[in-house]
């Protein structure tokens, strides 16, 4: 694999496209975590693509090119949540029959989805990473560019929180 990186860092289109078929699940299983739709998800896959082939050059570290791409992935999404981001106001007259359509019985099954849902972003990406992903403390630590002891702090600080979602402790931020 290692041969493959720098001969894409050469200018090779086969061996980058080889390279990128290869992750390309898994970028879109992290890209659909945070953008939640399959079709925004294939966007940030094909962003990805674009980004990663453009800079391929780049890459210091052939052998941390996963990590590389997985980076590039999470930037994506991030990118596209800001763009997609809008606020909708509504109208003073609708509020009040807002509250009328709400089905009072709520189902309280909880998903691991929607307890993700629940942490903030830098958290949300340690736990896709670590558990989703299988990567190292170190390997997220690398790929989220941030240092080791930062890493573990926010992994332990989501299970924390995890937990106090599951076991229905009213958790919000």
């Amino acid at each position: 694999m290692l041969d493959l990186v720098k001969e894409a860092q050469k200018g090779n289109d086969k061996a980058f496209m080889a390279l990128f078929q290869k992750y390309e699940q898994d970028i879109y299983r992290m890209a659909f975590v945070y953008v939640k739709n399959p079709n925004d998800a294939l966007d940030v896959v094909q962003e990805t693509a674009y980004r990663s082939f453009k800079s391929i050059k780049n890459l210091k570290e052939p052998k941390y090119f996963k990590t590389w791409l997985i980076r590039i992935s999470i930037s994506c999404s991030m990118d596209l949540l800001r763009k997609k981001k809008k606020v909708v106001y509504l109208k003073p007259e609708l509020e009040g029959n807002l509250s009328d359509d709400i089905n009072e019985d709520i189902d309280l099954e909880v998903t691991v989805r929607d307890l993700i849902e629940r942490l903030n972003e830098d958290e949300k990406s340690v736990i896709i990473l670590r558990f989703y992903e299988g990567l190292t403390l170190k390997e997220i630590s690398k790929t989220l560019n941030i240092p080791l002891g930062t890493a573990k702090t926010i992994l332990y600080r989501a299970l924390d929180k995890l937990r106090k979602n599951l076991k229905g402790d009213d958790f919000y931020e």
